[in-house]
């Protein structure tokens, strides 16, 4: 599904500062991943490589097969709309649209006919549990509803990966645990791949492995040999 190999990445022209260096690993199909490490270790960088937000200044990037390390933006763009979706922090949700209407906007970028995008979105909302709720506006939703909301929307194509950069950061530790079980849930069920940026080792612990980077580099790597 998502395979880096020698991965660097290095900012600046002059003095280059080096981020990640030679990173590789290998993300199956169906898993389900976390990405640990203290700040500063590379972790945002190799999630944006990930999503072809960003480009490796050397090393390979493959998506499901294909290499995507040198796409054109276009490309990457379309490859983001049809096999990629984010879960961020922040939520990123627009406060004068409806839940259900957040949930659509991916549909609407990709050119699904209006008459189609509102049941779409309407149904991913009931997989994460929030049915009732399609009416209501960001600001009339708790912050674990916002997020499941943030799931809904990065899910409603039917990803083959969602990217999760500290999906639980925000929220209590009530409201972390039930965003943590609908991934899980939603990766066993509908068989989405994930691989979740986190500082939460216990939340980490319930993922099916484990990749810690220190220093721009792979420091520990739970995947069985």
């Amino acid at each position: 599904m998502l395979q880096l190999q020698d991965v660097t990445k290095s900012y600046g022209a002059e003095r280059p500062t080096p981020v990640l260096r030679g990173v590789s690993f290998t993300l199956q199909a169906g898993g389900f991943c976390a990405l640990l490490g203290p700040s500063g270790s590379g972790k945002s960088t190799l999630l944006q490589i990930a999503g072809l937000l960003d480009r490796p200044s050397a090393g390979h990037v493959r998506l499901d097969g294909e290499p995507v390390e040198a796409v054109s933006p276009e490309a990457a763009a379309r490859l983001r709309n049809r096999a990629l979706g984010f879960v961020f922090q922040a939520f990123h949700l627009l406060p004068r649209l409806r839940a259900w209407e957040n949930v659509a906007l991916p549909l609407l970028y990709a050119g699904t006919p209006r008459a189609e995008r509102r049941p779409m979105a309407l149904a991913m909302l009931a997989q994460v549990g929030l049915a009732a709720r399609a009416e209501h506006r960001p600001a009339e939703l708790s912050g674990g509803e916002r997020q499941r909301v943030a799931i809904a929307r990065a899910l409603v194509r039917r990803p083959k990966l969602i990217l999760a950069d500290e999906p639980t950061g925000s929220l209590d530790s009530a409201n972390a645990a039930e965003v943590m079980a609908l991934l899980r849930r939603l990766n066993q069920q509908i068989g989405v791949t994930v691989l979740m940026v986190t500082h939460d080792r216990d939340l980490a612990g319930q993922c099916d492995r484990r990749i810690e980077l220190l220093d721009g580099r792979i420091a520990a790597d739970s995947a069985p040999a």
